[in-house]
């Protein structure tokens, strides 16, 4: 956690230091981003069915209705932490009819003959453009408001690394079970996650000594994903992964033990990344 919390500082401080000295430009920027158009976000593709369900209710007790101009009155819905994810986990195969199924476009005649010399049907180039789909798939599930929510965590950057990190996780050690192709493939997504994380990096502020912040932050992934190997081993105890979960997403610094009014959360959490990693086993 020391190296964590040092990092963390320190791109809090370089953040803080980068808005003093650059409100000005940082004005012109945030004119500039309003006016350009933003992507079009892919459909939310949760990797649980059951989570997906709890965001769509937290999701509507936050989000205000079509036309309004501020959220309903009324008290929001109550998420009952200890009831969920404690359904038998299954696949998460999509329906061969889903609309969130991505599929390469399919050419004839000299289109295909063209890609075909550009390496478009290439091995290589079908991986890149898988794991370029998983990897939305990943950041469209931490980025997702209502995680948030569900798992009581302030939106910060500490706390959005950290859920990319544990998912990051989920994915690569599914892969694994793929053999030497599995892993190679999770190659390609670690390379897109390290250009994200560099973005995200460089969006909070730090644009001096990036590489060094890069190097911090890459000791940190490789250093939560061996605890979380070791949580979820067959010798670990029970409570392994809700301890590493803690420390790992919800400490902060100087708080060792676990907060009580937070260990509901953190329990949920930890359900949700075992039936999560079972789920994945099964697809």
């Amino acid at each position: 956690m020391s190296r964590w919390r040092a990092a963390a500082s320190s791109i809090s401080a370089a953040a803080a230091v980068a808005s003093r000295n650059s409100a000005a430009e940082a004005r012109v920027l945030s004119r500039a981003l309003a006016k350009a158009p933003s992507p079009l976000p892919l459909p939310l593709q949760t990797l649980s069915r059951t989570f997906a369900k709890s965001a769509a209710a937290a999701a509507t007790a936050t989000s205000p209705g079509t036309g309004a101009s501020s959220p309903p009155a009324g008290p929001r819905p109550e998420i009952r932490l200890n009831s969920m994810f404690l359904s038998k986990p299954c696949s998460l195969a999509l329906p061969p009819d889903s609309p969130h199924r991505a599929v390469d476009p399919q050419y004839e005649g000299i289109k295909r003959f063209l890609l075909t010399l550009l390496l478009f049907y290439s091995k290589q180039s079908k991986s890149i453009r898988g794991a370029n789909v998983v990897y939305d798939r990943i950041t469209s599930q931490v980025d997702a408001p209502a995680i948030y929510d569900v798992f009581q965590l302030e939106k910060t950057f500490k706390t959005t690394f950290s859920l990319l990190v544990l998912h990051m996780w989920l994915v690569l050690r599914r892969l694994k079970e793929e053999g030497k192709d599995g892993v190679k493939f999770g190659q390609y997504i670690y390379e897109m996650y390290n250009h994200d994380v560099e973005l995200r990096v460089s969006k909070a502020g730090v644009n001096l000594l990036l590489i060094k912040w890069m190097k911090e932050l890459e000791k940190i992934f490789y250093g939560n994903i061996v605890k979380y190997d070791a949580a979820i081993s067959p010798e670990a105890r029970q409570d392994d992964l809700v301890n590493v979960i803690w420390r790992n997403i919800y400490a902060e610094e100087g708080s060792e033990a676990m907060d009580a009014a937070a260990a509901p959360a953190v329990q949920a959490l930890a359900r949700y990344t075992r039936r999560e990693a079972t789920c994945l086993s099964l697809t």
